[in-house]
């Protein structure tokens, strides 16, 4: 399997600002681990869109995923109860 590239959003960045270190580590790991598969054990295809979902303790990071380029574009990232309001 190829590795895929990983591209945050600046709206996705800017959310990591405001997440607590301790958890901060973990999310990015979880992002890093996407490299190597972009549809990990535990990842959900949200319906009526191309977006996955990986859990990562109480916060979700929503993604979708490009197979021809080979490239994981980072939408959202976000604690549970506020990541899927509009």
């Amino acid at each position: 399997m190829a590795k895929y590239k990983v591209a945050v959003k600046k709206s996705a960045a800017k959310e990591l600002e405001d997440i607590p270190k301790k958890d901060l580590r973990k999310i990015v790991k979880r992002i890093q681990s996407l490299v190597e598969n972009p549809r990990p054990t535990g990842s959900q295809k949200l319906s009526g869109q191309e977006q996955y979902r990986i859990r990562q303790g109480d916060y979700r990071i929503i993604y979708s995923v490009d197979d021809e380029d080979s490239i994981v574009d980072i939408i959202k990232i976000g604690h549970r109860r506020e990541i899927y309001r509009p």
